[in-house]
Parts: C-alpha cells; sequence; structure tokens
C-alpha cells in the first residue's frame, strides 16, 4: 500500500512542474541518472541511452515509457561517453570524445554492431580514433579550451562532431569537425563554426539528424537550434530556429524519434531533471 501511495505522489508531483514546451514521458531510473546520450535505433525497438563518464561501460535498451528492458555491458573504458548515434543497418556508435580540459590523446567512436544488441555477455566494439588537427598542445590554454565534445551524428559514412567550448565568455561557440566511420586514426577535417550565445546554458550537448538528412538539431540546457536550408554537409549553415525549452535542467540528450518529433533526455542535478521528454518541432 505505501508503494502505491509513494508512486502516486511522485507522478502528482512530476505532473505539477512545469516542463514549458516539453512533454514529460517519465522519469528515469537511477541506474540513468547521469544519462548522456540517447538514439532511436534502425531495426531496434527500444531508445538506447548511455551514462556519462565515471559510469560503468554499459548501454542501456528503454521502452518509449522510459524503462529500463536491456542492459549491455561494453568492453571498453567509459573514458568519458558523451552521445550516442547508429546507421542505417542500426549499429551503435558511442562517442568517448568527453574532454573537460581538452588534453586527451586517445579520442574515439566505439562501433556496436547491430547483432550484438541482444547479447548477454560482454560485448567486444570496433575503435575509431581520431583527432582535431588544429590542436597542438595538450592541454592548451585556457584561451583556447575548444576540444570537448559532447554532441555528434552519423550521416552517409561519416561522423559529424560538434564541439563545445569551455573558454569563459565564448562558451555557446562550436565547431563542426567530419571524420570518417570506418576503423583507423583520422584526421578530423573542420567544417564549419557557429556561435550560439555566451553563457553556460548556450554549451552544445547532444546532436541528431532527421532520418532524411534535411534537419539537424542541436540541443543545450536551455533550447533546441533546428538549422534546416544547409549546403551540403555544412550542417551549421541555412536556416536556423531556436525553440526556447524554459525549463532549467542539464539536458544532454536529443535524437529524433520522426521527423517531427524529438526525444530528449537529461541528468539528475541540482534538484532537477533524471527525465526523459518528447517535444514537437515543424
Amino acid at each position: 500500500m505505501k508503494k502505491i501511495i509513494l508512486f502516486f505522489v511522485i507522478t502528482f508531483c512530476l505532473s505539477c512542474q512545469d516542463f514549458g514546451s516539453l512533454k514529460l514521458i517519465s522519469s528515469l531510473s537511477k541506474d540513468l541518472e547521469e544519462v548522456s546520450g540517447t538514439e532511436v535505433v534502425p531495426n531496434s525497438n527500444l531508445v538506447w541511452m548511455l551514462n556519462d563518464g565515471g559510469n560503468k561501460p554499459k548501454i542501456f535498451g528503454v521502452s518509449e515509457k522510459g524503462n529500463i528492458v536491456k542492459e549491455l555491458v561494453i568492453n571498453a573504458k567509459n573514458n568519458d561517453w558523451e552521445d550516442l548515434t547508429s546507421d542505417e543497418e542500426g549499429n551503435i556508435y558511442i562517442g568517448d570524445f568527453g574532454n573537460n580540459q581538452s588534453k586527451r590523446k586517445n579520442l574515439a567512436i566505439l562501433k556496436v554492431k547491430q547483432k550484438d544488441l541482444n547479447s548477454t555477455e560482454k560485448v567486444d566494439v570496433e575503435k575509431i580514433k581520431f583527432y582535431y588537427p588544429n590542436q597542438t598542445k595538450f592541454p592548451p590554454k585556457k584561451k583556447q579550451l575548444f576540444f570537448d565534445a559532447e554532441s555528434f551524428f552519423y550521416y552517409k559514412n561519416s561522423f559529424y562532431i560538434f564541439t563545445k567550448s569551455r573558454v569563459k565568455n565564448k562558451f555557446g561557440k562550436t565547431s563542426l569537425y567530419k571524420v570518417p566511420a570506418v576503423v583507423g586514426n583520422h584526421k578530423a577535417e573542420f567544417i564549419s563554426e557557429f556561435t550560439n550565445c555566451n553563457e553556460m546554458e548556450c554549451w552544445i550537448t547532444s546532436a541528431d539528424i532527421s532520418n532524411d538528412g534535411s534537419k539537424v538539431v542541436l540541443l543545450t540546457l536551455s533550447s533546441v537550434l533546428v538549422f534546416t536550408d544547409f549546403e551540403k554537409d555544412d550542417f551549421l549553415s541555412g536556416k536556423i530556429t531556436k525553440i526556447p525549452l524554459k525549463y532549467s535542467s542539464q539536458k544532454e540528450g536529443v535524437t529524433f524519434k520522426d521527423h517531427n518529433t524529438l526525444l530528449i533526455t537529461d541528468e539528475k542535478a541540482h534538484g532537477a531533471g533524471g527525465n526523459f521528454y518528447k517535444i514537437k518541432i515543424n
């Protein structure tokens, strides 16, 4: 009886919160309190999620109602996992490129093969290494802390990585790099850059592209940026629509559910977050 009462109290408290344009799907399990990446994967009926650095090397298959259905143990260290993406075959890629101090020399993307998503044993991965050609010092000076990243997606046999600035008064700056989706040690190709604003709430924390390649979304703590009408793979060009999210939390995961619906997750921190949301976009 106490458990039933507690369930209704939690549900009532969540329903009373104002999430702005976000629609709450559910709160997430304690196992996903530091959720940092979220991805809808072809050939899977689950939404896949991961926690960031310092957590166990696992990815989680979650139902559309927010319940953990599958835990997959990855045979690799969680140096600082930050985002998830997938290809058209349903292979999942883990962005192990969190780099708060811009001093890492082991940046990588880990490939989890689609056939292993149902495994009950520890799963081996392929490692795609890369480096930023314009970084020469590890770490660089404080005014050059532009080599952290929390966001990427797969598109036409390449990964597109969006950096996160750690430079004061330039927190909203992101640079777009391209990396081939094949095993090797690749020099990331710089494409372009964009500045949202200069506050920490403008950090770029996750990214995704629609299935038809016509929309790109970048997530910040306070908004979703929608890019359309861009030129080729310069996704930061073209038209930009900013959708304020109003609800203040540490949002770090975004993925397209369909062409006009996004799924968003946030970490549980400072008395907020730890939830699974959806939002409609045009």
